[in-house]
């Protein structure tokens, strides 16, 4: 059994159409790459462009976070939760590139890119739908995940704790396929499997009731998301020692056409 869910507070104000937030920003990002002994020079400007491309997303994504309300107590979650803004180039002008002067292997691009912010609830192509058991839980009733997805795609289930702590439930250690068939129903456990999943309070909470909440994402793609976090039974665990591996996570997605992904949170409430 997982440790569940404590409480976690999250708000995210999206601006109206036409407000600062809402226009693009350029930004400027250098990209390098290293020539390898069976690399073509054409090969290595081309992965020199991409890490600046990149690079210009990160970058544009961290002034559209800065546009928002975020309100949490843990970074680790704060990151998973800055997936939720994309970044995609519309226009690009090339600085300078060349080869650095004292490594002569080592190729650098610098650009200047024109990066529109990209929101998820504004649709795209590929849509995933998610959906819990309940919206009223008492603790150690079992909970369920049902989620569906319009194109077939992988994906990645998860629990958020307010302790810091982002636990990936889907994959796992038991079932490790992630793939799913589009407009198909899932639900995860599945049934007749032998995990199980409860509501529990984490030890010492003396309140009445908490807000818990899974996050779902979708890829196309079967996409490395996600380093290895450290397991706890079944599943991977990222407490708040683990920014850099869910900020990889957030940069990995950005790297992803708005297109090729989507996710979908569900909430509900937990009470003694």
């Amino acid at each position: 059994m997982i440790k569940k869910i404590f409480l976690l507070l999250i708000v995210l104000c999206f601006p109206w159409p036409g407000t600062a937030a809402e226009r693009p920003v350029w930004v400027d990002a250098t990209g390098e790459a290293r020539m390898g002994d069976f690399d073509t020079v054409k090969e290595v400007r081309e992965r020199a462009r991409r890490d600046a491309q990149v690079k210009a997303v990160e970058q544009a994504v961290g002034v559209f976070i800065k546009s928002h309300t975020l309100v949490s107590n843990s970074q680790v979650s704060d990151d998973l939760i800055y997936a939720a803004v994309r970044g995609k180039i519309t226009k690009e002008k090339t600085v300078s590139e060349g080869w650095d002067e004292k490594d002569r292997h080592l190729y650098r691009v610098a650009i200047r890119a024109l990066v529109e912010p990209v929101y998820p609830e504004k649709g795209g192509a590929l849509a995933v739908k998610l959906s819990l058991s309940g919206s009223d839980l008492r603790e150690g009733d079992e909970v369920k995940i049902f989620y569906t997805v319009s194109e077939d795609a992988y994906v990645y289930i998860f629990s958020v704790a307010a302790d810091g702590s982002v636990t990936l439930l889907l994959p796992n250690a038991r079932m490790a396929d992630n793939f799913v068939r589009a407009n198909a129903a899932f639900q995860f456990p599945p049934a007749g499997s032998r995990i199980a999943l409860k509501a529990m309070f984490l030890p010492g909470f003396e309140g009445k009731s908490v807000e818990e909440r899974i996050k779902i994402i979708a890829t196309k793609k079967k996409e490395p998301l996600l380093s290895l976090g450290f397991q706890e039974g079944l599943f991977q665990v990222y407490d708040e020692k683990s920014t850099g591996m869910i900020g990889d996570l957030v940069r990995r997605l950005n790297a992803i056409d708005p297109a090729d992904w989507a996710q979908a949170v569900a909430v509900y409430q937990l009470k003694k």
